[in-house]
């Protein structure tokens, strides 16, 4: 069987999809992932085959990837949240295929457009996952699994990023400096604040622009961030504590689930200094229960290698 994925070339929504295209790869099947091409060297070196579908970079349109069905003449499509015309190109070519999640569905008004109707490959868990979404779309329970390279830190450790889109100095520099006060060992992942813009850090502070995010998280005692999907989910899979500072499109929305869960702290905006910084990550470990309870919840869901045994049924 030919499987093709599709994806944003964004790590945020293509990483989600990796680990149910390797276990497909694994499972005998034929592989190919159309995306732009900033997300081709992880996945060229998982054998996942790549590549760029007609003239996008970013997006991909119904007519970008209509040669390309025609060439490839997959047997199934699945295309993340974020590239809903695959769905129409899939649709036209009579070909069947599933949405593939990021996260908790996200809200209206972020600058996606919100998938509608079909099947769901749901890698959020149910007790994070929109109430209506969870209700009434057709979903398939996908466990995350976070998509990194391995690597070892010092603990105790508290891990800090704000992702690839929304990060500014200022906001990192006060979230360094109420950290930097707990006297634990602090590494940044900087994303697009290059770290020398960061100014001179404590001894204990390590910056830098790329941090293999899945290990940092695995090993720490503490998760900041801006409350992205991937960050969440890989936090919450881990069972460590959070503290959200979201500054833009789903971020607030998922800090307000965690913290309805009783898994994760979180400041506003408007809220954010170092000295709050500070008193709220003291006070994380308070949420440590119940993210483990999540954590238990996500170990539950059927795995990427399971699901993918389940996708020849879903094939043309």
């Amino acid at each position: 069987m030919l499987v093709l994925f599709a994806g944003l070339a964004a790590p945020g929504h293509t990483y989600p999809m990796v680990p149910l295209a390797v276990a497909a790869r694994d499972a005998g099947h034929e592989v190919h992932f159309a995306a732009g091409e900033h997300v081709h060297g992880p996945l060229g070196r998982l054998g996942l085959n790549p590549f760029r579908p007609a003239d996008s970079f970013y997006e991909i349109y119904a007519e970008d990837l209509e040669p390309d069905l025609k060439r490839l003449r997959p047997d199934l499509v699945v295309h993340g949240w974020g590239v809903p015309e695959v769905a129409v190109a899939a649709g036209r070519a009579g070909i069947p295929a599933l949405w593939h999640g990021f996260g908790r569905l996200f809200p209206e008004g972020i600058g996606l457009e919100r998938p509608a109707g079909g099947t769901h490959l749901d890698i959020c868990p149910p007790s994070l996952q929109d109430a209506g979404f969870r209700a009434t779309a057709d979903r398939i329970a996908l466990r995350p699994v976070p998509f990194a390279e391995p690597g070892d830190f010092r603990r105790p450790l508290v891990y800090l990023t704000l992702g690839t889109a929304f990060g500014t100095p200022e906001v990192l520099e006060t979230a360094i400096e109420g950290l930097a006060a707990l006297g634990t060992h602090v590494v940044v992942a900087t994303g697009r604040v290059a770290p020398e813009d960061l100014g001179p850090l404590p001894t204990h502070v390590t910056a830098r622009a790329w941090v293999p995010q899945a290990a940092a998280i695995s090993q720490a005692d503490l998760v900041v961030h801006h409350g992205g999907s991937g960050t969440t989910l890989a936090a919450v899979a881990a069972g460590v504590p959070q503290l959200l500072l979201p500054q833009g499109a789903d971020q607030f929305a998922n800090a307000d689930a965690l913290v309805a869960a009783g898994a994760a702290l979180r400041l506003l905006p408007g809220e954010l200094t170092a000295d709050a910084v500070a008193e709220q990550a003291r006070k994380a470990s308070s949420c440590r229960e119940a993210a483990r309870g999540i954590a238990e919840e996500i170990a539950e869901m059927p795995s990427p290698d399971e699901v993918a045994r389940e996708l020849p049924k879903r094939a043309k």
